[in-house]
């Protein structure tokens, strides 16, 4: 069998090498020759490929389909809330300018009360290249905008929602029935999967509508240019805002039986003001904490600005109550500044979140509010953190199985996803993370080589086990939003909680 290890390995050298020269190589062309490789993918794994001599994406691309394998047990019915939406996806620049807006100074707002507001937050986020999702105070004027945003050319409509986009992915899957509650209109339940069960109590007259103003890297208006692709979201939605349909959701799951609870919206809430979050967040944590202790349950956070807010879902209220959670660069570093956590001192990651530094801020997550033996009320002993270049899942020993293929299916899903394709297209996707890194930046941590012919580095501190990818970024992405939602639904389809 070496010698067709050999073969397959010489023949991934020159294809990598034939895909650098002639980047026209058609895409059918690169399809047929992955299929040749793909069933020896494990040998050129072993024999270390080179990834200086051959394409890294192949490499790694190849290497995943190796390391990516079904957990003994898999998730058959996983249920879903409770946020959900229809997306109207434009380009930025454009709707704004079609409104008449000039460019100028970016500046964050954590509540948009004015177009004014709106292209200052647009502007901000945008030469950052960072994802954010703000709430849009006015009514009357939100509708105007949405109006123009359906009417601008190219306009497109989506799922939206982090739970219907969460719910769609997994369906897609024909081991897994997925239950979806939230506020599902006509137009929202006209596009979700067939195969997604909707409680009726959960279906409404009209649809929440959430617009979603993207950019492309290198895009500019005025002296912003932002450095990579991605999105800024706003809406007025009450519904979702307060999470009407929670209690419903928890309610529908003593005859859906679920194995696994992925819960998300709870971000909605922060642009209702404190006295609506306080008091609907403790309603929230009473309705999560009736669902039964043998039942997992995910939590997918999103963007959010107000930190007495955050600190309520980080330290007092929601976290020690899942098992899991989902997040972004952003989300990350806003949870260690509300917490006063590694790194705080940071007002943001200014491009590359540098790899030490996040790794740092998930163990104090998982020691401070995470399952140990001075939290053994506490629930939460996963983490799966992903941002452009690179993912990280972070768990307890002793919890969680199968995280190798878990990180490294998210981190497929992601290049195939934002390309729009089936496969890993070579040809449309670099590697941006770099090869050389520190595991912390504490000044403890060691410096690791990343391997393309082994792709998943781990590294242990304490009882806590770090597995990380990186991610072959699409060049020319089709469309980022959602793209976190199913990197965690990927990750979740791959993890194997191990019962205690």
């Amino acid at each position: 069998m070496w010698h067709k290890a050999f073969l397959a390995a010489l023949l991934a050298l020159s294809i990598g090498y034939y895909y650098q020269m002639h980047p026209e190589f058609p895409e059918l062309a690169k399809q047929y020759v992955y299929s040749l490789i793909q069933p020896f993918s494990a040998h050129i794994s072993s024999l270390q490929v080179n990834s200086h001599t051959a394409s890294s994406e192949l490499t790694i691309s190849l290497a995943w389909e190796a390391l990516i394998t079904s957990p003994l047990k898999q998730w058959s019915k996983i249920a879903v809330g409770v946020n959900a939406c229809v997306d109207v996806v434009v380009t930025g620049v454009g709707l704004l300018q079609a409104l008449a807006l000039e460019p100028g100074k970016g500046k964050d707002h954590e509540i948009l009360r004015s177009k004014e507001d709106l292209k200052e937050a647009f502007l901000y986020h945008m030469s950052k290249g960072a994802a954010a999702e703000r709430f849009y105070s006015d009514e009357e004027m939100f509708q105007r905008i949405a109006r123009a945003a359906s009417e601008y050319p190219g306009a497109q409509v989506y799922v939206g929602g982090n739970a219907a986009l969460i719910g769609q992915k997994l369906a897609r899957h024909p081991q897994v029935t997925v239950l979806l509650c939230g506020p599902v209109g006509p137009k929202l339940h006209e596009l979700l999967d067939e195969q997604i069960l909707v409680p009726p109590e959960s279906l409404q007259e009209t649809d929440e509508y959430h617009l979603i103003l993207e950019y492309k890297s290198g895009e500019k208006w005025g002296s912003s240019q932002a450095p990579n692709a991605n999105r800024f979201i706003f809406s007025h939605d009450v519904s979702n805002g307060e999470m009407n349909v929670l209690e419903t959701f928890v309610a529908s799951l003593e005859e859906f039986k679920p194995e696994l609870v992925v819960l998300s919206g709870l971000h909605m809430m922060e642009g209702q003001g404190r006295e609506v979050w306080e008091h609907r967040l403790h309603e929230a944590v009473a309705a999560i904490s009736s669902i039964p202790n043998k039942v997992p349950i995910h939590l997918e956070l999103a963007s959010m600005t107000d930190k007495d807010y955050m600190n309520n879902i980080v330290k007092q209220q929601v976290l020690p109550r899942v098992n899991s959670i989902g997040l972004n660069e952003q989300e990350l570093l806003f949870v260690s500044q509300a917490g006063s956590g590694p790194h705080s001192e940071l007002h943001s990651w200014n491009g590359f979140p540098d790899i030490g530094k996040v790794s740092d801020i998930l163990f104090w997550i998982i020691k401070e509010y995470g399952h140990g033996e001075e939290n053994s009320e506490a629930s939460l002993t996963r983490i799966h953190f992903h941002t452009l270049a690179y993912h990280i899942l972070v768990t307890t020993d002793g919890f969680w199985s199968n995280q190798v293929s878990a990180v490294s299916a998210g981190a497929r899903v992601a290049g195939t996803q934002a390309c729009g394709t089936e496969r890993i297209d070579i040809g449309r996707v670099f590697l941006k993370i770099p090869f050389e890194f520190q595991v912390s930046a504490s000044g403890t941590g060691h410096k690791v080589t990343l391997n393309p012919s082994n792709p998943v580095t781990v590294w242990q501190r304490e009882n806590t086990s770090f597995f990380l990818t990186p991610v072959l970024v699409c060049k020319n992405p089709l469309r980022t939003v959602g793209l976190g939602d199913a990197i965690s639904a990927e990750g979740l389809l791959y993890s194997e909680m191990i019962k205690k």
